[in-house]
């Protein structure tokens, strides 16, 4: 695991971001969803940063939000910037690929009209450089000449990270790019992650998998109902429950399955419906009337977090 420096060079600063979706409800107005909403992260060279919640917390949101590949009924509001400079929309076609680059969620991202090596190779890439990473990732150089129908959904995964490696890339945006591999393959996969941060690239890992991170992760963001609620160094984690600083974040280890998957009563609120405040309020057991309003990221403990109670 790296060590985290905070004289690091700043690669990703997301800072008050907020995604809302155009739709039209039964009576065919026209309303707007807001998905995201004061969302802060950031990124360092040479860091692994490993974002974790459960699912609809915003977390693949956020990663299509930083390429600009969102639908067209997309706003965002907020700033994004990239190695200290504003990311507009003109540098998001312009980066992704090359400086940022993707490795999506879903296997659907793959062409399915265009044979796997071509894809993998891209334009400035070369063969010689394709096939050394096919055979870091288990690959058979005959799996260049296959359509994406033809892979395996383990296959199709690890093509997907062999996409993602071939430039030398400023900032890496991993999501969920381990499941459908075995652990060895997934630990390879994570490996490769921690040399590419070792050598000076920024990487964002989205996980659900929260042991899997903390074995390369430097530093843990946790998202809950769009928004941020903990940033720490990974070690906090590893230490448990007591060396972190907000509820949902100690809840979330008491979930995991070494703990017997201690559940919290309620639900993760609707983004239509959200409460005043803290989101997580209906479900905390500190929650009090001063919960109800406005709670900004505060600096606690060698960490930053969303609430009023953290110590």
């Amino acid at each position: 695991m790296g060590v985290l420096n905070n004289n690091k060079e700043s690669v990703l600063k997301v800072k008050n971001l907020t995604v809302s979706f155009s739709r039209y409800d039964r009576g065919w107005n026209k309303t707007n969803l807001q998905v995201i909403h004061s969302l802060d992260v950031e990124v360092f060279s040479g860091e692994i940063l490993a974002v974790v919640g459960s699912s609809g917390s915003g977390k693949s949101l956020l990663a299509h939000s930083v390429l600009g590949i969102l639908p067209d009924n997309a706003t965002i509001t907020g700033s994004m910037e990239f190695m200290g400079k504003p990311l507009t929309e003109k540098d998001q076609k312009k980066l992704r690929g090359e400086q940022i680059v993707l490795i999506p969620q879903s296997v659907e991202f793959l062409d399915p009209l265009m044979k796997v090596g071509k894809q993998v190779k891209g334009i400035k890439g070369t063969v010689e450089k394709m096939r050394e990473a096919f055979r870091r990732y288990g690959l058979s150089e005959n799996v260049e000449k296959m359509y994406p129908f033809q892979l395996s959904g383990g296959m199709a995964r690890r093509v997907l990270v062999s996409t993602a490696v071939m430039e030398k890339s400023k900032l890496i945006i991993a999501d969920e790019p381990t499941p459908g591999l075995d652990m060895e393959m997934a630990m390879e996969t994570l490996r490769h992650f921690r040399q590419l941060a070792d050598q000076g690239c920024g990487v964002m890992l989205i996980t659900h998998d929260i042991d899997l991170a903390l074995s390369v992760a430097d530093r843990i963001a946790v998202f809950y109902a769009g928004t941020t609620v903990e940033e720490c160094p990974a070690e906090d984690f590893i230490k448990g429950k007591k060396a972190l600083r907000h509820p949902y974040s100690r809840a979330f280890i008491d979930a995991l399955p070494q703990n017997s998957f201690k559940p919290i009563k309620g639900t993760q609120p609707y983004a239509g419906d959200l409460p005043k405040g803290c989101l997580f309020a209906d479900r905390c057991p500190l929650r009090t009337e001063e919960c109800g309003g406005k709670i900004q990221m505060s600096s606690v403990r060698g960490g930053k977090v969303r609430c009023v109670h953290a110590t």
